[in-house]
This record gives structure tokens, sequence and C-alpha cells, in this order.
């Protein structure tokens, strides 16, 4: 493994990194009778066999040690129409109790939330924890899944909430209708 020394400035990493655009999804879990969660937009698919995703979650978050402490968790994918709820769930400190209640949701199989307008829902049951610097590299199996919901996604580019482009030349499926 190679050492890693810095010499790159922090806030050049931040700009750099935030170029590429991401998804939007909010991570859930339930710990005891209390829901816990999150706004990310480092979620991604790690295999097909078996099936695995990954979030990264900073380790002074209380979402953090709820999470790990659980062993499942939900993400449910944004669509647009979510901003405002995204915006909520990064919030830190906000409390607990009855936060869900503004955005309809109902229980997966495993008991965590999981919100009625998403794109996408996944259950997932954690089977690695990785180190991360500040954050944990939380890896998970899938357990269910659902598609709920039509709508364009939620987007994250450059610091600021985007909505996909809604182009002409795209047929159905998201497939661009390129010149031969």
């Amino acid at each position: 493994m190679h050492s890693i020394e810095r010499h790159v400035d922090p806030a050049t990493y931040r700009k750099v990194v935030g170029r590429f655009a991401t998804g939007v999804a909010i991570v859930t879990t339930r710990l005891g009778d209390v829901d816990h969660a999150m706004t990310i937009n480092s979620f991604t698919s790690v295999s097909l066999d078996p099936l695995l995703v990954l979030f990264c979650a900073e380790k002074v978050a209380r979402f953090h040690d709820a999470v790990l402490e659980s062993g499942v968790w939900g993400v449910s994918v944004l669509p647009a129409s979510m901003e405002d709820a995204s915006r909520f769930f990064a919030h830190r400190g906000r409390p607990l109790n009855g936060q869900l209640a503004t955005w309809p949701h109902h229980r997966g199989e495993s008991g965590v939330a999981l919100f009625d307008d998403a794109l996408a829902t996944l259950e997932c049951a954690t089977t690695a924890v990785h180190d991360g610097g500040d954050h944990s590299i939380v890896v998970g199996g899938i357990t269910a899944i659902d598609t709920p919901s039509d709508g364009a996604p939620l987007l994250y580019h450059e610091g600021r909430y985007r909505v996909r482009p809604q182009r002409s030349g795209l047929q159905a499926g998201g497939e661009a209708d390129l010149p031969a």
C-alpha cells in the first residue's frame, strides 16, 4: 500500500469531486424504537453476485453509530420532487422524534422506513464496514427492492441540487438518438 501525502488543497479537492454529478438518496435505519435518517449522495452498486451496495457515513454523524449497531438499513432514491426532504435530512442535530412525519413512508420487511414517493427503494443488511478516513464505507447485501414511483431523479452537482434536463433527442429508455 502506498502512503498518501497531502499535496492537494482540500478546497480544490472539494471543487474537483463536486463536478461528478450524483443521484441523491436518503438512508434510514431503526435502532430500538427510534428512526434515524440521513441524506447521502455517496451510494453505489458494488456487485451482482452477491447483490451488494454501499454508502458512506461520516464517523461523527449520529447516524453512523446507529446504522452500525442496527445492522439493517434502507435506501430511498429521491425524485426531484423530494428536494425538501433531502435538505431536511442533510441537517445535523435535528430532533429524531417525528422527523419522518412530513413525508409519506412505510416500513420495509426489516422495519426500516422507506419513502413512498421514492424512485427506488432497497433494504440492506450490513455485510462489511471499511475505514474511509473520516467516513466509514458501509457495504450491505440486498434483502428487498422496489420501484414505487416514476419521475425525474434528484441530482447533486457542483454543490447544488439539479434536475436532469429533458432533451428532445432522447428515446424511451433514456437512450440518446446518436448519428450513424
